[in-house]
């Protein structure tokens, strides 16, 4: 992918219900900046106007989040019953979402479970990030769980670095990136938890895509795998040398995987019978009738206001 303008937005799935972009790097979702910037928003209110809900104070409804570093599959719903249906598979931890990044080093094992509690960093200067329990300054950390695969071992820029599948089986702030760095192995490009190296000064982006996404809705299954942006084709810097993985053997693993159904605990509607490798997914918590409130009242009115 080229960096992003407000005129190349790629979509990689369109029903009547939902939109799954592609979403580049470096590029926000939304911003309230007063100065002109390139959104997501943006960007589909140029390519698709007609779709712009007035209801809402972004114009769309995007079913969940990706760092403004990171580029990959984002699913937008296009009606509040879809925001919906999509706000309840995350919920239940039904969705499956798979990540590529280049990591530094040679990760040694071929596939692990990374399993550190995540919280809060309450260090002065570092209060906007993430920190591993036992991190001095890591409040209310949660159990927080990562499935890694090594795809590929190479050299970027001159220094070992691997290629790796990430399937976050939980969803907390910057997951990947602290499970990546506190293993040793922080991403390419990642200067908040990781740092550059020294044949490099700073690599052109953060190397974390949004591979493959899956929302097992009851009306429609949204599926979509997007392309795979750290091959040598696309970026000099990265030579890989050796393959322990294939990835399109994996993406078959991750397409047959049954879907939880939380009403029933059988297969969901976008399931074969082939089970994803490693742990499954731990049982989502009971809602609180504080969180139910919580949904009921972003359901209701889904952004907030502009501010007067």
């Amino acid at each position: 992918m080229e960096p992003g303008s407000v005129e190349n937005l790629c979509v990689v799935y369109r029903s009547r219900d939902f939109l799954v972009v592609n979403k580049h790097w470096d590029v926000r979702i939304d911003s309230k900046a007063w100065r002109e910037t390139l959104t997501l928003q943006k960007q589909l209110r140029h390519r698709f106007p007609e779709l712009a809900d007035p209801d809402t104070y972004y114009g769309f409804r995007f079913c969940h989040q990706l760092d403004f570093s990171t580029s990959g599959a984002l699913c937008v719903a296009l009606n509040k019953a879809a925001a919906g249906s999509a706000y309840r598979c995350f919920k239940d931890r039904r969705v499956t979402k798979a990540y590529l990044a280049l990591v530094r080093g040679h990760v040694q094992e071929s596939r692990m479970t990374i399993s550190y509690s995540i919280g809060k960093n309450s260090t002065e200067g570092r209060t906007h990030t993430m920190c591993i329990e036992g991190t001095q300054g890591c409040e209310n950390p949660k159990p927080s769980l990562t499935e890694l695969v090594v795809l590929e071992h190479g050299l970027y820029a001159g220094d070992p670095v691997s290629k790796v599948l990430l399937q976050p089986l939980t969803g907390r702030t910057h997951q990947l990136r602290v499970h990546c760095s506190a293993l040793g192995h922080p991403i390419v490009g990642d200067l908040t938890y990781g740092q550059a190296s020294s044949q490099e000064d700073q690599p052109f982006r953060m190397m974390l895509h949004a591979f493959y996404l899956r929302i097992p809705m009851s009306a429609e299954c949204v599926e979509v795998c997007t392309p795979d942006p750290f091959v040598p084709s696309l970026d000099a810097c990265w030579s890989p040398h050796t393959q322990l993985q294939p990835l399109d053997e994996l993406v078959q693993v991750l397409r047959a995987a049954p879907d939880p159904d939380p009403s029933e605990g059988g297969p969901g509607p976008c399931s074969p019978c082939t089970p994803l490798p490693g742990p499954g997914r731990p049982p989502p918590p009971p809602e609180t009738e504080v969180q139910r409130a919580s949904c009921l009242q972003w359901l209701s009115e889904w952004t907030l206001e502009p501010d007067n």
